[in-house]
């Protein structure tokens, strides 16, 4: 066991500022654990490594995050000279690198966090699952033969594997708190307009949100506070202060509305329901009022065929940005074929149809925000089931099982976390969503860490996992065999 076993990204800074460590010790640790534990998981398609240990030996140490080793998600977040692929084949091709820093890379750095790498995704992010053609699948840590979600499933395999404490995300229907769940780590989802900018490929439909994925709450706050917008596209109301000094408030009295019947019709596993029901019990009991009901524009199917094209929209727009990177627009040839479906119906619609698609986003919005007009807080499942068998998602996409819960929250924009509340005893990780007002992440912080308080995960640590390495070799302990690349043995 080390040290990023033992503490959190905000003790570790901690250590850092008082002198007890140096950032090269948790760099170099992060390192030593992505090299050993990668070869099972598959979640690093970039490395920089050299440039991470030099970045240690001149960190801030008044930095909030000061020392602590990070990962960027291979999409968005670029750095100038790091190679950047989103997945698809022509960027690695070309080994593009990209030509200047992002605003949001640049806002990690400053607090103190230092990447050590891009974790894997779908191919252009477009997919719940994070099995791209170009890498191959990462696994998820609870059970390699699964999903560790997507789009965001190489972050969030990693962090819950305890490569680092937390990782960059981004969601535009569920793609930090899908795997959040499944992976059974922390997503914050921040409201439309509370952080800045990813990068150049940020969708002009206002549904994407760029976050993290981490092991505790109060990291996510911290982590979030880092990279905290004053202006944006959409514009998010005020905090009162920083998100880390919600950690531990009383939340007050809330008015909590619990539904765990899925947004779009498709099945939910029993596990995944009683996870959210325990959750609301267990606000009930702590003196919260709390009531069946969710808003019910999100089960129309106005509002998921709207998503739907809106969605559309913004892959056709990374199509776009992908084809000036590599001087030639992308061909089916290029891509998945799914990948290539989704270009095209965004590149079939015409400019009205595309202000149509965005002045219906707004208007589904307006409609389902009313029942917060009533209530503090929303508690659903995050996803409809665990993690399914690598494959399958693919093969079953129409199911919907991922974004069940997740989907319309990008389309109203309104902040919602994830919480690793439900470990059934098939030993697969449930996520709890915490959806609150627009503007109100200060809420959901406050009532996250009272539930963490109440229902701790920290203890808790998947079969493949940094801590569990064997004595005298650098493979690791999965089901009682060890686990080396992608060998398992007894």
């Amino acid at each position: 066991m080390g040290m990023l076993d033992d503490h959190d990204a905000v003790a570790l800074a901690g250590l850092v500022r008082a002198g007890e460590v140096h950032p090269r010790e948790l760099v170099a640790e992060a390192i030593d654990r992505a090299e050993a534990v990668d070869p099972a998981l598959n979640f690093l398609v970039h490395r920089q490594y050299e440039r991470a240990l030099a970045d240690a030996e001149q960190v801030d140490v008044g930095a909030p995050l000061a020392g602590v080793p990070f990962l960027l998600k291979d999409y968005n977040g670029e750095e100038a000279g790091e190679r950047v692929t989103m997945g698809v084949r022509p960027l690695r091709d070309l080994a593009f690198r990209a030509p200047a820093d992002s605003l949001l890379a640049r806002r990690f750095r400053a607090a103190g966090l230092i990447p050590i790498g891009r974790t894997n995704i779908p191919e252009l992010a477009q997919m719940g699952t994070t099995e791209p053609a170009l890498w191959g699948p990462t696994h998820n840590p609870w059970d390699l033969s699964r999903t560790p979600g997507g789009s965001s499933g190489g972050a969030a395999s990693a962090v819950a594997a305890g490569v680092v404490p937390g990782a960059h995300a981004n969601d535009i229907s569920g793609s930090i708190r899908i795997p959040a769940a499944i992976c059974g780590v922390v997503g914050l989802k921040p409201g439309r307009g509370r952080g800045v900018p990813g990068g150049l490929t940020d969708s002009a439909t206002g549904m994407n949100a760029e976050g993290v994925v981490t092991r505790s709450v109060r990291d996510t706050a911290a982590m979030t506070d880092a990279i905290v917008a004053t202006t944006a596209w959409w514009p998010a109301p005020p905090l009162p202060g920083p998100l880390l000094g919600e950690v531990g408030r009383d939340p007050g009295t809330l008015r909590v509305g619990v539904w765990t019947e899925s947004f779009n019709g498709v099945s939910v596993d029993p596990e995944s329901a009683d996870a959210a029901l325990q959750t609301a019990s267990l606000l009930e009991s702590l003196g919260h009022r709390v009531s069946a009901g969710a808003p019910a524009a999100f089960a129309s199917e106005e509002l998921w065929e709207t998503a739907k094209w809106a969605l559309a929209i913004a892959a056709a727009r990374v199509a776009d940005w992908v084809g000036e990177r590599v001087g030639r627009p992308l061909t089916e040839a290029d891509v998945e074929p799914r990948t290539w479906s989704a270009f095209e119906a965004g590149r079939g619609l015409n400019a009205a149809q595309v202000v149509a698609t965005l002045e219906r986003l707004q208007a589904h919005a307006a409609e389902a925000l009313r029942w917060w007009d009533n209530h503090d807080v929303l508690v659903t499942p995050t996803t409809a089931g665990p993690g399914s068998v690598l494959g399958d998602y693919v093969r079953a996409y129409e199911s919907g099982r991922g974004s069940a819960f997740t989907r319309p929250i990008n389309v109203t924009g309104q902040p919602a976390i994830s919480l690793p509340l439900g470990w059934p005893a098939d030993g697969l990780p449930r996520g709890v969503q915490l959806v609150a007002a627009p503007g109100r992440e200060d809420r959901l912080i406050r009532l996250a860490a009272l539930l963490e308080d109440a229902m701790p995960w920290s203890s808790r640590r998947p079969p493949v996992h940094a801590g569990r390495r064997s004595s005298g070799n650098d493979r690791w302990v999965y089901a009682g065999r060890h686990v080396d690349g992608d060998h398992v043995s007894g």
